[in-house]
C-alpha cells in the first residue's frame, strides 16, 4: 500500500475521531428535570417513554417532541416503578460521557493495531525484495581487480551453463562470500555477475530481516528465497551479511534467540535448493570471522573472495574513470598522486575527486588543480596531500 493510501486512511481516522468528539461534547441532552419532578410526571401518566443510560434517564412527555432528562437513581425497583405506570423503556448504548469516549477510542486503536500488524505480517513482501530484471552492470564497468574478474567470469560461465558443466562433473556454486572493507565495490561485483550471467537480481541488506516483532525476520528470509525461485535464474545479494549470519549465541536473551532463528532459517533455505535450481546467493561482509561456521561452510557458501582497498594499478584506473568527463590541470601526475591514495577505498577516492570538482567550480576555474584535490582531501578527512 503506497503512502497516498495510508494518508487517506489516516485522514479518515482523524475525521472519525473529530466527529465522535463533536457528538460527545455537543450532543443536546435536552432539558434537565429534577428526579422529584420526573417521578411526578410518571405518576401522573404524562411520560410516554424513557431511555436509560449509565448515569441519566432521558424521557419524553406525551404529546411533546422535546427531550428531557434527569439523574439515574440506579435502584433495583426503578424499572418496576416505570412499568407499573405504563412507561415504555428503551436502553441507551450510546456515548454518555468522556470516559466512554476514551474507552471506544482505546478499543478502536487496539483493534486497528492488531489489523495493522496482521497486514504487515502478511504483506511485507509487497514492499521488499524488488527484482532487477536485467542488470546493465558488467565487469568492464569495474576498474582494476583483473584477477578477481577473471575468476568470477569462470563462475558466471558455470552458472549460465549448469547442464554442460554437470556432464563434466562440475557443479555451480550455491553461494559466494565477498569480504572486505566498505566502499570497494562488493555490491558492484554482485550486480556485474547478474549482468554477465543475465540473471534476475534481488538486492537486500542484513537490516531488512531485523524486526521488532518476533519471527518476522525468518518469514522474510523464506519469502525472499521463495521469490527468487519464482523468478529464476536469480541472484540473491545480501549486503552486511553479518547482520543476520553472525555466530550463534546461546545466552538466552530475546535478541540472541531471534538471531538464532534467522541463521537456522537461512541454513534450511540454503539446503532447500540444488545447484541446478538457478538461484545463486552472494553475501557481502566486512567481518567474515564473525559469521556462523555452519552457515559459511562449503556446500552452502562454497567460495570466498577478498575485495581489499585498490592497489596502485587499480587506483590509477579509478582516477581515470572518475575524471574522464572532467578537465585536469596538466601539472597533475596521476602515478605520483596514486601514492597518496594508498589504503583508501574506491568510494573514498571517488568522493575526493567529486569534492575537488565542486571546489574548482566554486572558484570559477575550468581546470581541476592539485590544490583542489589537496583541499578536497582535507575536507573529507581522508588524505593529506602535500602540494609542492
Amino acid at each position: 500500500m503506497d503512502k497516498r493510501k495510508w494518508s487517506i486512511i489516516l485522514l479518515f481516522f482523524m475525521i472519525s475521531i473529530g466527529v465522535i468528539l463533536f457528538i460527545s461534547f455537543y450532543n443536546n441532552d435536552g432539558n434537565y428535570e429534577t428526579y422529584q419532578d420526573f417521578c411526578h410526571y410518571v405518576e401522573s401518566s404524562k411520560v410516554s417513554e424513557v431511555e436509560i443510560s449509565d448515569d441519566k434517564v432521558f424521557f419524553y412527555l406525551k404529546n411533546e417532541k422535546e427531550k428531557h432528562y434527569t439523574d439515574n437513581p440506579e435502584y433495583d425497583g426503578f424499572k418496576e416503578f416505570l412499568l407499573l405506570n405504563n412507561v415504555k423503556i428503551n436502553h441507551s448504548f450510546g456515548i454518555s460521557d468522556v470516559s466512554d469516549l476514551f474507552d471506544i477510542l482505546f478499543y478502536c486503536i487496539f483493534i486497528g493495531a492488531i489489523f495493522f500488524c496482521g497486514y504487515k505480517l502478511l504483506s511485507f513482501t509487497n514492499d521488499h525484495f524488488k527484482i532487477i530484471r536485467s542488470s546493465q552492470t558488467r565487469f568492464s564497468d569495474i576498474a582494476g581487480m583483473d584477477e578477481l574478474k577473471s575468476d568470477l567470469m569462470k563462475i558466471v560461465d558455470v552458472v549460465k551453463n549448469p547442464k554442460e558443466y554437470k556432464e563434466k562433473g562440475i557443479r555451480a556454486p550455491k553461494g559466494i562470500i565477498l569480504e572486505g572493507p566498505p566502499g570497494n565495490g562488493k555490491t558492484l561485483f554482485a550486480r556485474a555477475i547478474a549482468g554477465e550471467a543475465k540473471m534476475n537480481f534481488i538486492a537486500t541488506k542484513g537490516a531488512d530481516f531485523q524486526s521488532a516483532m518476533m519471527s518476522i525476520g525468518p518469514r522474510k528470509i523464506k519469502a525472499l528465497f521463495k521469490k527468487a525461485r519464482r523468478n529464476k535464474p536469480c541472484i540473491i545479494f545480501i549486503d552486511e551479511f553479518d547482520g543476520i549470519g553472525e555466530r550463534r549465541n546461546y545466552a538466552g536473551t530475546g535478541i540472541d534467540k531471534e538471531n538464532n532463528r534467522l541463521i537456522i532459517t537461512m541454513l534450511n533455505e540454503m539446503d532447500g535448493f540444488t545447484n541446478e535450481d538457478g538461484v545463486l546467493v552472494i553475501a557481502a561482509t566486512n567481518s567474515y570471522a564473525s559469521l556462523d561456521a555452519a552457515l559459511v561452510r562449503p556446500g552452502r557458501f562454497d567460495i570466498k573472495y577478498k575485495i581489499d582497498n585498490p592497489d596502485k594499478k587499480t587506483i590509477i584506473q579509478l582516477f581515470e574513470l572518475y575524471t574522464k568527463n572532467k578537465k585536469l590541470d596538466s601539472k597533475i601526475r596521476i602515478e605520483e598522486l596514486s601514492k597518496c591514495f594508498e589504503n583508501l577505498s574506491a568510494a573514498a577516492i571517488e568522493t575526493i575527486i567529486n569534492e575537488a570538482t565542486i571546489i574548482s567550480e566554486a572558484k570559477g576555474k575550468e581546470l581541476i588543480t592539485i590544490e583542489d584535490i589537496a583541499e578536497a582531501g582535507r575536507k573529507t578527512n581522508t588524505v593529506n596531500i602535500k602540494v609542492v
